[in-house]
């Protein structure tokens, strides 16, 4: 847990101050919290989790349930209104910027984003949903369908183009690592 808060630390400016690192170590801790053995330290932990959740989330608005599945290096860009439902699962190298919601449609699922995904500002991200690889969401955005991977997406309803340096350049990667392993 205390290397991730390292992580945190230096992917936000190396401040403790930084709204987005105060909200990703209270995420952490909740995360920490439901994962004890003990009834009695669980109980005694998520309570003051509790009170400290409420605390920051009215200082950040940032809103990150102890449920959510977040991979290595998520970033806040800039913290205030970025609501994530609890069962949304967010890959590695992610970031979102502020007034992102990302959850349901008043329906049942959350989303499932890939890795290497920026969310850019006043975007939402409904229901249950698969955003691919390497995906850039504009800002104000409404996306509501499954997203391929290296795909920009655009707009409300969002429109989704395909990024084509982004696909000639996994292209070649794949060449080469072909070219590799008929060396070997």
């Amino acid at each position: 847990m205390f290397e991730k808060i390292k992580g945190d630390y230096i992917r936000h400016d190396r401040s403790v101050l930084d709204p987005g690192f105060i909200s990703l170590c209270i995420y952490r801790y909740g995360r920490w919290t439901i994962g004890l053995r003990n009834p009695a330290a669980r109980w005694v932990s998520s309570k003051f989790y509790g009170l400290m959740r409420h605390t920051i989330l009215n200082v950040t608005k940032v809103a990150i349930p102890p449920q959510v599945q977040i991979g290595e290096d998520f970033h806040i860009i800039h913290a205030g209104m970025q609501l994530i439902h609890p069962d949304a699962v967010i890959g590695d190298r992610c970031g979102i910027m502020h007034n992102v919601t990302i959850g349901t449609n008043m329906r049942p699922g959350a989303p499932v984003i890939g890795d290497d995904v920026f969310i850019g500002a006043n975007s939402s991200v409904l229901g249950r949903i698969r955003i691919g690889d390497r995906v850039r969401i504009g800002a104000n955005t409404l996306v509501t369908t499954n997203v391929p991977p290296d795909s920009l997406v655009v707009g409300s309803p969002g429109r989704i183009y395909s990024r084509p340096l982004a696909m000639r350049r996994a292209q070649r990667e794949e060449k080469v690592e072909q070219a590799g392993k008929a060396d070997a």
